[in-house]
């Protein structure tokens, strides 16, 4: 494994096996490729993330894993067996669905004891193992409702218990929380981490939602065009992308286009800007600098720090917990992310609309990015 800056949350937890592994895995669906020569592993007990925006193939991925889809090239190793071949239900896996997929005629109960009769089970074991299965997502007394009975965040719940009563190697999550409002979202996200982490399933998890993939996951995939852009641990996709895509995608930021004068000193609209980057510049190297709002720090009055400009306030954005500074600097614009402290707090500013500022962007805050430059136009 290559050496991190950064240690995932539950990495130390993870299991040393392989339950998941892509070997050049590709898809085409007429002349449009939507998975493109992937090659991956996936970790025993790891929640894993496949991030990206509509249409970069992480859904198309998820099918081939769950047998769905087939691919044209490559292979599919599931605990070390090639499943590219084996149909969806010979397959140690299970998926929920987006729109949950739940039988609309069964009772709770009936929904999720729907596969172990399949299996036909004895009665008995079934009915031990649904009582279970309810219990772990917290829906004990619920047996006897039928899914139109119940809230999208119970319904969810019932799908979650259907798949995991079967006791796969691996589930398989395609955007289970999106179609649910923001509030319960955010608690049904905290609820799959622990269940996650109490069971030692490995999760597979596709998702467009930035913030869910960065708060649940040990380690993200970014997708791009049928391509994996950045595989990493949450913390290192969002302070060390890798290219303007991934920087763009994860969160807000600000990129700067800037050539290199200097291994350490570049130039940019706003000025000449000193590094503190391992990688040394190539003079004439074009590059972007990438910076995230909350990590720019305003002044009044001009600090002793590196890379330093004058910059006008444009508009001022309330969310509550932050105060959003649209900042215009020599054509280039910049966000900035204050957090709301009380107006009492020692030391603290607050800025007026088209306030003139300084603006310090220090030089351990930036990051260089050297790849994928064409995504920006006008880098």
């Amino acid at each position: 494994m290559e050496p991190t800056l950064f240690r995932s949350r539950r990495e130390r937890k993870l299991g040393e096996n392989v339950a998941v592994r892509l070997e050049g895995v590709s898809k085409r669906f007429g002349d449009q490729v939507a998975v493109d020569n992937i090659t991956l592993e996936i970790r025993d007990g790891e929640f894993f993330s496949l991030l990206g925006p509509s249409g970069c193939g992480k859904t198309t991925l998820l099918r081939m894993i769950a047998g769905f889809d087939t691919p044209d090239t490559g292979r599919i190793l599931i605990g070390g067996e090639d499943m590219t071949g084996v149909p969806p239900y010979r397959r140690p896996v299970n998926t929920v669905f987006q729109n949950y997929a739940l039988f609309p005629h069964m009772t709770v109960e009936q929904n999720i004891a729907f596969g172990l009769r399949m299996k036909r089970m004895a009665k008995s074991e079934i009915a031990e193992r649904v009582a279970w299965a309810l219990e772990l997502v917290n829906l004990l007394g619920f047996e006897k409702r039928r899914p139109e009975q119940m809230s999208g965040g119970q319904r969810q719940r019932v799908a979650l218990a259907r798949a995991l009563v079967n006791e796969p190697e691996v589930l398989l999550l395609d955007e289970p929380l999106s179609a649910l409002d923001l509030k319960l979202r955010q608690e049904l996200r905290v609820e799959l981490m622990n269940l996650q982490e109490r069971l030692g399933i490995t999760f597979i998890f596709v998702t467009h939602d930035q913030e869910e993939a960065l708060v649940m996951s040990d380690r993200v995939a970014v997708m791009n065009k049928g391509r994996i852009e950045q595989l990493g641990p949450t913390e290192e996709i969002y302070e060390l992308p890798r290219t303007a895509f991934v920087a763009k995608f994860i969160g807000d930021t600000n990129l700067i286009p800037a050539v290199a004068l200097e291994p350490r000193r570049v130039e940019t609209s706003l000025g000449a800007f000193v590094l503190d980057e391992e990688d040394a510049l190539t003079p004439g190297q074009k590059v972007l600098l990438s910076i995230r709002p909350e990590k720019i720090r305003l002044f009044r009055e001009k600090p002793s720090l590196p890379n330093v400009f004058r910059a006008r306030v444009d508009d001022i954005i309330y969310t509550g917990s932050e105060n959003q500074y649209i900042l215009l600097a020599d054509g280039q614009r910049l966000l900035c992310e204050t957090l709301n402290h009380d107006i009492q707090e020692p030391g603290h500013e607050e800025f007026d609309y088209d306030e003139e500022v300084w603006v310090a962007l220090t030089p351990e805050k930036l990051v260089v990015i050297q790849e994928g430059l064409e995504e920006i136009p006008h880098a």
